[in-house]
């Protein structure tokens, strides 16, 4: 008997070795290019070299993350697989309609990697250039009132409600699978406006390409230091979201330990966390008990707003 228990853990840990050093898939559910994408493929590289794995960016894109997501709860747990994920995966879709998984049950925090603001934009062809001169534009002409974020349900399209209600201004959302479509048809001037989040507008800004007109924090961002929040134009209305890293439920929590250590210090590592900030990502780098915490927080917060918003899938 002692023998067999010998062999049965000698097997286990010959697994556990084989799974730590085989590839590591780092799935996320939104198209290449914009700054989720990014931060996940800069701590992917910083991974590799410090488990001495292979770390693979795979993008499974489509119905706002979900596809990923469900990917992730059917994959194995035994570390070979993680999500990088924007809150609304595990936040805001849960409270709007029925998911193909359980945002508490169905993963496990590993780590929370960066919180981010939204900033409301405009598009080259828009003639406003101010909050102000938009909701003028938008009660003249209702075709202004056409504005995107990089897909239904996400926070920047739920934010943007909540915005046009505050406004007194009827906003129609033209939902899109990614950033990097939505941008285009703004820079075309097949819509009016974008919501999304300052890492994937800024630079665009910065070179005079589209005009940010506020942002969503308590403060101004520092990527985005000359244009002024909502809440100082008088809209008493505020939010961000964040970026978190999770496995599938059953991972060991050894393991899950190994990975959220290496995604932290990643996201630590000066030229990462430099490249980061500049895209106006505030990085955090906490491990899993603190994001089992935000999560908590975050779900009981938004509820009751994105419920009493009048907000459904579709609209």
């Amino acid at each position: 008997m002692k023998r067999l228990f010998a062999a049965l853990a000698l097997a286990s840990a010959c697994l556990a070795a084989h799974a730590q050093q085989g590839t590591i898939h780092f799935l996320v559910g939104f198209p290449a290019g914009a700054g989720l994408d990014t931060m996940t493929r800069l701590v992917a590289e910083k991974m590799q070299d410090s488990l001495g794995q292979t770390v693979v960016v795979e993008n499974r894109t489509g119905a706002a993350g979900q596809i990923a997501m469900t990917a992730l709860k059917n994959a194995p747990a035994d570390g070979s697989y993680l999500v990088m994920t924007p809150l609304v995966t595990v936040i805001t879709a849960p409270h709007i309609q029925k998911l193909p998984y359980d945002p508490f049950t169905d993963f496990v925090p590993v780590a929370h990697a960066a919180n981010f603001q939204f900033a409301f934009v405009m598009g080259p062809h828009t003639p406003a250039k101010s909050v102000k001169e938009y909701i003028a534009l938008v009660k003249q002409d209702p075709k202004y009132g056409n504005y995107a974020s990089a897909a239904t349900g996400s926070l920047p399209h739920f934010f943007s409600l909540v915005f046009a209600k505050n406004a007194g201004i009827t906003m129609n959302h033209i939902g899109y699978r990614g950033t990097a479509a939505a941008l285009t048809d703004l820079l075309g001037g097949q819509i009016a406006a974008f919501m999304g989040t300052v890492s994937d507008v800024s630079a665009l800004h910065k070179s005079g390409k589209v005009f940010a007109v506020a942002t969503s924090g308590g403060t101004r961002s520092k990527d985005l230091i000359d244009v002024p929040t909502f809440k100082e134009l008088g809209y008493n209305i505020e939010g961000s979201g964040w970026y978190a890293a999770y496995a599938p439920a059953g991972t060991p929590p050894a393991t899950v330990d190994r990975l959220s250590k290496a995604i932290i210090a990643g996201l630590h590592s000066p030229d990462v966390r430099e490249k980061l900030e500049s895209f106006g990502m505030e990085v955090t780098g906490l491990g899993p008990e603190e994001l089992a915490r935000i999560q908590r927080h975050d779900y009981d917060f938004w509820g009751p707003i994105i419920k009493a918003s009048g907000f459904k899938p579709g609209s």
